[in-house]
């Protein structure tokens, strides 16, 4: 069990998705666990199952929505994106959670403080600042795009705006 790149960051919990990565499948097959299909084709729209709640399992997700949610979600915290850069910054793999979750209806409530959160952390165990030089992306196993570090800028400016008229609870 392990917490990927940030050690002090998370929960100790392993995180699957056995619907959507082939080793996950295949662990999930040796093992006989349930495997839930994430994301189905709806007439023309895809809906993503969002929960526990009756409700949240037919929430309509768009498509390009539930697209961009999977492509960050595929970062597996291997670490070569900070080995790569030259500043040691972790912010394509930092990005890539934040913007998995802040993109979907269901991160909604937690955007905010998930965005301050997260690069609170990543400050704090001390990796460098993104500089755009793109080694990251290269390097990517994932191919996890840069652009996933722009939306995390506009989620933690929009969140330090709120943090400073106290709207973020």
């Amino acid at each position: 069990i392990a917490d990927y790149v940030m050690m002090s960051y998370g929960t100790g919990a392993i995180m699957a998705v056995p619907a959507h990565d082939e080793r996950d499948f295949e662990f999930a097959n040796n093992f006989e666990l349930p495997v839930t299909q994430v994301v189905e084709p709806n007439k023309g729209s895809d809906s993503a199952r969002a929960g526990t709640a009756v409700d949240a399992n037919s929430s309509p997700i768009a498509k390009g929505t539930a697209d961009y949610a999977m492509d960050a979600a595929a970062c597996i915290g291997c670490g070569a994106c900070v080995a790569a850069c030259p500043n040691a910054s972790a912010m394509l793999f930092t990005a890539a959670k934040v913007s998995h979750l802040n993109s979907l209806p269901q991160g909604k409530p937690e955007k905010d403080r998930r965005a301050l959160a997260m690069v609170s952390t990543m400050d704090g165990e001390g990796f460098g600042g993104c500089t755009n030089i793109g080694e990251c992306e290269a390097a990517c196993p994932k191919s996890i795009s840069l652009d996933m570090i722009a939306q995390l800028n506009r989620d933690y400016t929009t969140a330090k705006v709120k943090d400073f008229f106290y709207l973020v609870p």
